[in-house]
């Protein structure tokens, strides 16, 4: 097989900092070693994770996992894939430039590492660097302003799954199916059958033969014939730069009891904590959903100059339709809300979407520049407004309207959801379109519709259900 892959320093340093006393150590290798007796690995034999996906928090999260256990090389191999080629334009080379600059500690790794020359020639423009290869000094091309610890890249998938035991899915729900879709030619003649973490928020719509959502472990299982309780998922309210420096952050990972419960023992830090919970399918919808209103959340901020009011009544709005389509999605919804309401929280505060949103506002990016974009990566909300619109328009799921008294399709009580899908989607009305929504008299208390969904029978339990 061809690739390539470069190792990491063989100290227990990351940026010039030492990262565990002897004591967190000691805590660190008996988590470690219990979750190599769970896998059955023998001595000399290596715990093998691999990140798929070297977007912010795929990066982040694969850079968390190598300052833990990186410098117990006999027993944990951390590595991560993203595709080669991708080169840094040159205003981003002359910024990183700058930032490895203003950080003496990283000045001093890579003139340690005999890496510093490339970047004084990136910045100069008398070079091309390219994404994986910074990404092994610590740099990821979408989070540029916060190294991280140098990372073993490899840039073939091949190489990088073949016998992993652990897989990180930091792919945008966009790419997971193709991708997932080749790794399992190469699992084809695998006798362990891999875990999998998905790190993915986005869904997408099928709706036939009759509507429901399809998730990225979905989809994954669907490409790889991996059981499902091998595949898990785990979010939270985070940013993944905040994680990164120590930001105290929460998160869950969800899905079957018997890798659920060691995996959240596995990944929990003093800064991050990781709790487990069971119910796998709506977390991860519940992850793609707050992307869509984040979205909006940006575009109300922008038009309205910041306005605390607008974005309060947006604020509003926008829970009262999660709040509805929750009722739909899940038997319980109230057990939703906490995780719901966080998770949103933080992504209108600071989140991709939402900064994409108040771009789009401002004039500052247009629809023509598509959904990914240079610096950020993917925007997951725009696809997830298309499949959440397209899904709650079905009929067949119809809902009885409080003031006309017919069956409509749930789109119809979700204004804002509407309104960000004649925006971004079909482009049938300007950004200004979602202020005329909040301000159109006809609309009704956000309090009126949570009083539908709680006292109407609107769940629909196939919508979650996995495709046979």
């Amino acid at each position: 097989m061809v690739g390539t892959a470069e190792g990491v320093e063989s100290n227990a340093y990351a940026n010039g900092l030492a990262l565990n006393s002897n004591g967190a150590n000691g805590v660190t290798e008996e988590k470690l070693d219990e979750l190599r007796r769970i896998f059955g690995k023998s001595e000399g034999d290596p715990l093998r994770i691999v990140g798929v996906g070297a977007g912010a928090w795929g990066s982040v999260f694969t850079a968390l996992l190598q300052d833990a256990y990186g410098h117990l090389r006999d027993k944990a191999l951390i590595r991560i894939w993203r595709r080669p080629g991708r080169a840094v334009d040159r205003p981003t080379a002359e910024h990183l430039f700058e930032v490895i600059n203003s950080r003496e500690d990283v000045l001093r790794r890579l003139i340690r590492r005999c890496a510093y020359l490339k970047y004084v020639e990136g910045r100069l423009g008398d070079r091309i660097l390219y994404a994986d290869e910074i990404l092994k000094d610590g740099f990821c091309l979408n989070m540029i302003d916060t190294p991280l610890s140098p990372l073993k890249v490899v840039t073939n998938l091949q190489e990088a799954v073949w016998d992993a035991d652990i897989v990180i899915n930091g792919l945008p729900s966009t790419e997971t199916r193709e991708v997932f879709e080749e790794i399992s030619r190469y699992w084809k003649e695998r006798i362990t059958v891999p875990v999998i973490i998905s790190l993915a928020k986005g869904i997408e719509a099928e709706l036939k033969p009759e509507p429901r959502i399809l998730t990225p472990t979905q989809m994954i299982s669907r490409a790889t014939g991996i059981p499902r309780e091998n595949i898990l998922y785990l979010g939270g309210p985070n940013i993944a730069s905040e994680i990164y420096n120590k930001e105290y952050a929460n998160a869950r990972i969800c899905g079957s009891e018997k890798w659920r419960k060691p995996l959240a023992k596995f990944l929990r830090q003093p800064h991050f904590i990781v709790w487990d919970n069971g119910d796998l399918v709506t977390h991860e919808v519940m992850g793609g959903l707050k992307n869509v209103y984040a979205i909006g959340a940006g575009m109300v901020a922008a038009l309205t100059n910041e306005s605390a009011t607008s974005k309060s009544v947006y604020f509003a709005h926008c829970t009262s339709e999660m709040i509805f389509i929750t009722h739909l999605l899940a038997e319980e919804p109230e057990k939703l809300a906490g995780p719901l309401l966080a998770d949103t929280y933080v992504t209108l505060l600071k989140g991709r979407n939402a900064w994409y949103g108040q771009k789009l506002a401002k004039g500052e990016l247009s629809l023509d520049m598509g959904d990914s974009i240079k610096g950020k990566g993917m925007i997951q909300g725009v696809s997830a407004v298309k499949a959440f619109f397209e899904l709650l328009s079905q009929f067949s799921l119809s809902v009885l309207h409080p003031v006309e008294k017919k069956p409509v399709a749930p789109v119809e009580l979700c204004p804002i959801l509407k309104t960000l899908y004649a925006i971004l989607i079909v482009r049938e009305v300007s950004i200004e379109a979602i202020l005329q929504t909040l301000r159109d008299e006809t609309m009704t208390d956000p309090r009126d519709r949570i009083e539908i969904a709680q006292t109407h029978a609107f769940y629909r339990p196939t919508l979650l259900n996995p495709h046979p």
